[in-house]
């Protein structure tokens, strides 16, 4: 994956053909990139139904109506649900083993795997339930999904994650464990707008965000490397060029699909 495609995404894309379907094997590749996230205690709690829009029953599609941006997920192709499987956590043990074998925790095998069996297994497994409450894992499951996005982004696909409080109701129309939660929705699919016409999206100071050493101290911001990054097409100028232009293709675009006009 080049450096430029991934530093230069830009922002969602809500607007999706819904007219071109996506390839298969484009989404396996997302789901490949969030498989081999890093995970805490190598759980791999991250998994995920993949909704094709023209092969999903349509009780399920029904399901998905009246949520919360429910126009973008009406015409996406493609809508993934994320969910985190907190039944991962049993199984924890056995990851940990795993790790270890392949030499990738601890120095010398042999007392690293008598300290793993007689202290970290038994430690984890005191705090199993504790393990599964909302915390580390959504933010490791985060990381599954943000490197899918890269990847959907590098393979020419626009996409928008959606959330809200009835995500948790699509499970058992999923047909998902008691274990899962639904984390978020992600509509994928070829973009119908200009990726380009918006713009980046206003952000925070820079000098707001970062810190060196402490808290209030701003991490020093070069401007020879935003320059650099701006000459390569790594950072993209904020808002569009052309407002007349942009609000003549949302128009065009709420006539063509029927999106709201708002």
């Amino acid at each position: 994956m080049e450096l430029k495609r991934v530093i230069g995404l830009r922002r969602s894309v809500r607007f999706l053909n819904p007219e071109r379907p996506v390839e298969r094997a484009k989404i396996q590749m997302m789901l490949e990139a969030a498989r081999r996230a890093s995970h805490w205690g190598n759980v791999q709690a991250l998994r995920a139904v993949v909704i094709e829009r023209a092969t999903a029953p349509r009780e399920v599609l029904e399901r998905f109506e009246g949520l919360a941006n429910a126009y973008q997920v009406n015409f996406a192709p493609i809508i993934i649900a994320w969910y985190l499987d907190t039944a991962a956590v049993d199984e924890q043990p056995e990851r940990l083993r795993e790790i270890v074998d392949a030499r990738a925790m601890g120095v010398n095998y042999d007392k690293m795997k008598d300290y793993l069996e007689r202290t970290l297994i038994p430690f984890f497994v005191r705090a199993n339930e504790n393990l599964k409450l909302p915390g580390p894992s959504e933010i490791d499951c985060g990381q599954g999904i943000a490197q899918a996005t890269l990847v959907a982004f590098d393979e020419g696909l626009g996409c928008c994650l959606l959330g809200g409080q009835r995500l948790n109701r699509l499970g058992n129309d999923l047909g998902l464990p008691a274990s899962a939660r639904i984390l978020l929705l992600q509509t994928v699919g070829y973009p119908a707008e200009d990726v380009e016409a918006s713009g980046q999206r206003p952000r925070l100071p820079f000098e707001e965000l970062f810190h060196l050493n402490r808290f209030g101290v701003p991490f020093p911001r070069d401007t020879k490397v935003v320059q650099d990054l701006e000459d390569a097409g790594m950072i993209q100028r904020v808002g569009p060029d052309d407002r007349i232009r942009r609000d003549e293709e949302l128009a065009a675009l709420a006539l063509k699909y029927g999106f709201p006009n708002h």
